[in-house]
């Protein structure tokens, strides 16, 4: 199955803000909170409370990013 392409700047969001938010999540959990029983749990409440965040920071800022990166390279 493939996805239209119209909808190529949401995947793209979607797909780097959980991956992003999942490994900054555990990392965080594992660092603050060390790693036990509810350790899965607490990640997984990381990640949840951080995702609706990141998600539309990633949509609102890549835009820019793309801008800046394109002036400043070859």
């Amino acid at each position: 199955m493939k996805i239209p392409a119209r909808y190529s700047n949401l995947l793209f969001g979607g797909m780097l803000s959980a991956i992003m938010v999942t490994v900054i999540s555990g990392a965080v959990v594992l660092i603050n909170q060390g790693y036990d029983a509810d350790f899965l749990a607490r990640w997984f409440k990381g990640f949840a409370t951080a995702w609706p965040i990141a998600f539309p920071t990633v949509l609102f800022v890549a835009p820019f990013v793309r801008k800046v990166v394109a002036k400043i390279t070859a």
